[in-house]
């Protein structure tokens, strides 16, 4: 089936060849043009007479098959086929239509003259639409693509509401994987969980030279690494489906961590078959997975590792950005100081809430926002939320069982060195769970291991080369982000773009208590 649309692809590229000469001898222009790839667009263009510059939209990737489209039923048209029915044959239809309309007696009439007469509002809208269509699908694709952040995971920097600017070619524009999908829609029809493109029709991963390569501390939107297979639910498609599917065995497993590890098949076979049964499971393309903005901390080739929320990189601690929050445990003498505070520091519902009759309060804070509390003298007392709770239950990355891994949480884990392009590892235990799927998944090899031995595409191997440069992303608010130290590594497959600046910004009622749009937010710098 993924031949399909290859074979019927060429087979039309040589139907232009075949039958488009004669049609330009009819036209009065010169046949030979007509056997020269390229060159016969470019005469085609004449023929319809279109400008020049169309032929520039023909490489690129979705935005060809639309003008492909137009230019064969202009085609049509100018042989006299006008009626409705007949471009709705040339248009869908050109591998049946073209040879037809070659060897019809048609005479070439050229392009309908639209002097001194009125097209139909119709007419005039469609155009327009289709039109802007192109536009900004050429737009999203190689230039910008705003982006909305939905989650508190960057809250301290960029909040929820806030409609982003995202540069596409700061590191380079990827060239779509999936060309025939629904202009200006992600990966699904709006309202629903109806997939807005085709996988019958994918092409490799290519991007195009960028102004630089991903730097330090950058707002990098990325496709999420581990969606290339989803729950079909609303709620659980933009999570980690492997999370997922691991935590619904574990409950199958009574909550034993320890008994789902030593023999996970059947537990995960039932978790799956329930996911499954209940909302569905759908793979995903590459370019097609879920939108995450995070902020990269550690790039390709660097060794990260976390000791009490301290990130270190290659051994040096690492100054974290302004922004950054933790969650702390606050108590107060009153219900009232709770919510002096609360507004007094400009918290909204996402930081925690401030409004119950509770003394305790689990709030996000920035340093700046703690030193704030810590002086104001509302509060009894100030904890940071201990996560070693979260020790030893397969959420931290690489999600696996042992020793080490067992004792990695949100502030304390590593060191992880980070894959580099040309970097070689030795496949040891340790390493195989830490670089197993950037191997098989991202780079694409198959994977094996059976004792001690190692089996890289049917052949023993004790080292492995990385294809790939990697990054490590992490959310600015701390305690409540999913990311790297959940997932793992982003492949540069996978980066989409740099976050540039705030152009909207609208708070809800739901989220921050109240609903307003944030001007002294529009058109702000993201940080």
């Amino acid at each position: 089936m993924e031949l399909i649309p290859w074979i019927l692809l060429i087979l039309l590229l040589l139907e232009h060849v075949v039958f488009l000469p004669s049609l330009f001898e009819r036209a009065g222009l010169n046949k030979s043009y007509g056997y020269v790839p390229g060159l016969n667009y470019w005469t085609w263009l004449k023929a319809i007479k279109r400008p020049w510059y169309w032929i520039l939209l023909l490489i690129i990737p979705g935005v060809n098959l639309i003008m492909l489209v137009i230019m064969q039923v202009e085609l049509g048209i100018a042989y006299g086929e006008r009626s409705t029915s007949a471009q709705w044959k040339q248009g869908a239809l050109p591998w049946v239509f073209l040879p037809v309309l070659s060897r019809s007696a048609a005479e070439y009439a050229g392009p309908r003259d639209w002097t001194n007469k009125k097209k139909s509002t119709g007419r005039e809208w469609g155009e327009s639409i289709l039109w802007a269509l192109v536009v900004a699908s050429i737009v999203r694709t190689f230039i910008f693509e705003a982006f909305m952040i939905p989650t508190g995971s960057m809250e301290g920097s960029m909040l929820v509401g806030d409609y982003l600017y995202v540069s596409k070619t700061s590191y380079g524009p990827k060239v779509p994987q999936t060309p025939v999908s629904i202009p200006l829609i992600h990966n699904a029809l709006p309202g629903s969980m109806v997939p807005s493109y085709t996988e019958w029709f994918a092409l490799p991963y290519k991007r195009l030279p960028g102004i630089r390569q991903v730097e330090r501390y950058d707002a990098v939107v990325f496709n999420f690494p581990h969606g290339d297979t989803i729950v079909v639910d609303p709620q659980w498609a933009g999570h980690d489906y492997y999370a997922i599917l691991r935590m619904e065995a574990i409950k199958r497993a009574g909550g034993n961590v320890e008994a789902y590890v030593n023999d996970p098949e059947p537990y995960e076979k039932a978790a799956r078959s329930a996911l499954q049964k209940r909302f569905g499971i759908r793979a995903r393309p590459l370019d097609k997975t879920e939108n995450y903005v995070k902020r990269c901390v550690a790039l390709p080739g660097e060794t990260i590792h976390a000791e009490g929320g301290q990130l270190f990189i290659d051994g040096e601690a690492l100054a974290p950005p302004a922004g950054v929050q933790f969650e702390y445990k606050v108590t107060f003498p009153s219900p009232m100081e709770k919510r002096r505070a609360h507004k007094g520091l400009g918290l909204t519902n996402i930081d925690g809430p401030g409004d119950n009759r509770s003394l305790e309060a689990n709030w996000a804070l920035t340093v700046a926002e703690r030193i704030q509390l810590e002086n104001s003298g509302m509060a009894s007392s100030i904890e940071r939320v201990d996560l070693s709770y979260r020790r030893g239950r397969l959420e931290m990355f690489p999600n696996s069982y042992s020793l080490e891994f067992n004792a990695w949480d949100p502030d304390n884990f590593g060191p992880i060195t980070l894959p580099k392009r040309g970097m070689t590892i030795e496949l040891n235990d340790r390493n195989l769970a830490l670089y197993r799927r950037a191997i098989s998944t991202y780079e694409g090899h198959t994977l094996e291991q059976s004792g001690d031995e190692v089996v890289i595409d049917g052949v023993s191997a004790s080292s492995y080369t990385f294809e790939l440069d990697y990054y490590w992303m992490m959310g600015d608010n701390r305690h409540r982000s999913a990311d790297s130290r959940m997932w793992g590594f982003v492949p540069e497959t996978h980066i989409v773009g740099r976050a540039s600046f705030v152009w909207f910004s609208k708070q809800n009622a739901a989220q921050h208590g109240e609903s307003k749009i944030r001007w002294d937010r529009m058109f702000k710098g993201v940080q």
